[in-house]
């Protein structure tokens, strides 16, 4: 069975040229083809001898592949649905914005967090996708060409496929690869706090931490990952951060009516932040049925904005779109397929 070219840094295309005898300059061009000009062929690759373009046809595919199916939001959002190989398909929503558009990157097929909430979790959970998979999704999506932002918001935990993210992540910034800055991408994860200091360490892109619940015995019922990795330990972390600079630091906060939308909570809210540079998203549930759960009144969230912003924390209300196509925020969902 051959292995996927896409995918592939710098570093490991230099390894696959030399060692058919080709000199490492080669491992340029053919990152080039790959993420500057986007082929979808070995042939295309026309500065290339022909002797090393057959040489790696024989061991080696493209891994282009484009969506398998596509649904269409009343609001301009779209879901596509990508192969992400073994017969797991995985969704991906790209969400207008003006003149550009943000593409919501799966980096798992389903997620193994176990969020109640989340309609991604109740899917199941296949494993991680390879770097290709990560790639793909944005390489061949029909609306490449208009993306502006990249945000690891879609189906799984980033941070559980450190490595296979981290390339993927290095082909997006590097000036080998797509070359886009890293302010143009987001990673949003539920605190592993092991990923989260590898990701500050080696990357200058955004982070958006799931919070939900200020009171830890709450936030450990609606996410279990309260449990491994506290917020007291994740927030522990980024106070030793400079968040003054380009990088931004958001705190994801999904609003369930009677849940997690009191007074007490934005007042506990505001006294974790303070002094935090960051911002707080307030998102309404998704609703859906299966998962027990209802939507705060717009009312009562718009006074939890009003009541941080009181205390001192940037606060933004997200407005959620693909919700008619099940593309909103937890809806991305696991499907199986030949």
């Amino acid at each position: 069975m051959k292995s996927i070219i896409l995918g592939s840094t710098l570093d490991e295309l230099r390894g696959i040229v030399t060692g058919r005898g080709a000199p490492a300059y080669r491992a340029a061009q053919i990152a080039e083809w790959l993420y500057r000009h986007h082929v979808e062929s070995w042939e295309a690759m026309s500065n290339l001898p022909s002797a090393l373009r057959e040489s790696l046809a024989q061991d080696f595919d493209i891994g282009r592949q484009g969506p398998l199916a596509t649904l269409s939001s009343a609001d301009g959002t779209e879901k596509y649905m990508f192969p992400a190989g073994e017969g797991c398909r995985i969704e991906t929503a790209v969400i207008p914005d003006r003149e550009r558009r943000t593409i919501c990157l799966s980096p798992q097929a389903g997620c193994r967090r176990a969020c109640r909430f989340c309609f991604t979790a109740k899917s199941g959970f296949a494993g991680n996708l390879e770097s290709w998979a990560i790639i793909n999704q944005y390489a061949s999506c029909p609306q490449r060409d208009r993306i502006g932002n990249i945000v690891f918001m879609g189906m799984g935990e980033p941070f559980d496929n450190c490595d296979e993210l981290f390339k993927a992540l290095e082909i997006f910034t590097a000036d080998y690869g797509y070359a886009m800055s890293p302010s143009r991408i987001t990673v949003s994860t539920v605190g592993v706090i092991a990923g989260i200091e590898r990701y500050l360490r080696d990357f200058r892109s955004h982070l958006a931490i799931s919070l939900n619940s200020p009171f830890p015995d709450e936030r450990l019922e609606l996410m279990p990952a309260e449990r491994s990795d506290p917020l007291a330990d994740v927030l522990r972390i980024l106070r030793r951060q400079d968040w003054s600079g380009q990088r931004r630091l958001t705190f994801e906060y999904i609003m369930f009516r009677g849940v997690n939308d009191e007074p007490r909570h934005s007042r506990e809210l505001a006294r974790l932040l303070k002094g935090l540079e960051c911002r707080v998203n307030l998102i309404a549930f998704n609703e859906g049925e299966g998962i027990d759960f209802a939507a705060s009144e717009r009312a009562v969230i718009e006074a939890f904005q009003a009541d941080l912003r009181r205390r001192g924390i940037r606060t933004t209300i997200r407005k959620s779109k693909g919700e008619d196509i099940a593309a909103a925020c937890g809806q991305l969902v696991l499907s199986h397929g030949a």
